[in-house]
């Protein structure tokens, strides 16, 4: 059984296609573990919608290519198109971010994925769940790689969240 996490993002009905993503996993995999939830400035958006993010937490068995299947298939139930523009507005996206430590090409998914070390809006959410955990390549844990990031050009706070009756905002 490896650990899993995913960032989960969304800037068209935000709270809908969150829930939605949370419902699914919560309902598919054990052990579901939940970061707060956090808006964020669109980086490399022409459209200025403001994104949710968060970073989500499982125990499962299957592969890699089974676990990125899922995730677009949960995508695509959500309304995203497939063959969208890569900066476009979405309703759901779904990103492995590390499948228990793994790392390089594994069933043509990159792991662990490079935006962990870049994007305040996955390293921070991951960081508060993980903090002491060491990233899979570099060896640092979650907590020193937040605090050594740069994120004065990536703006993002934590929102008042509710799903199935817990506050995400805590």
């Amino acid at each position: 059984m490896a650990r899993v996490s995913v960032s989960i993002g969304s800037n068209i009905e935000r709270e809908r296609h969150v829930c939605a993503c949370l419902d699914a996993l919560a309902d598919t995999f054990d052990s579901l573990q939940v970061s707060r939830v956090y808006e964020s400035e669109p980086v490399g958006f022409e459209d200025g919608r403001n994104f949710y993010n968060l970073v989500a937490l499982f125990d499962c068995d299957w592969t890699v290519g089974e676990l990125q299947a899922w995730c677009k298939r949960l995508e695509v139930a959500n309304g995203r198109l497939p063959d969208s523009p890569k900066f476009s507005p979405r309703t759901l996206d779904v990103d492995l971010l590390d499948v228990g430590g793994l790392n390089g090409e594994h069933d043509g998914v990159s792991l662990p994925r490079a935006e962990i070390l870049h994007h305040a809006f996955v390293l921070k959410p991951l960081a508060e769940l993980l903090p002491d955990t060491p990233h899979p390549v570099n060896g640092k844990r979650y907590r020193d790689l937040w605090n050594a990031l740069d994120s004065r050009d990536q703006h993002l706070w934590p929102v008042s969240f509710i799903w199935r009756g817990r506050d995400l905002s805590d």
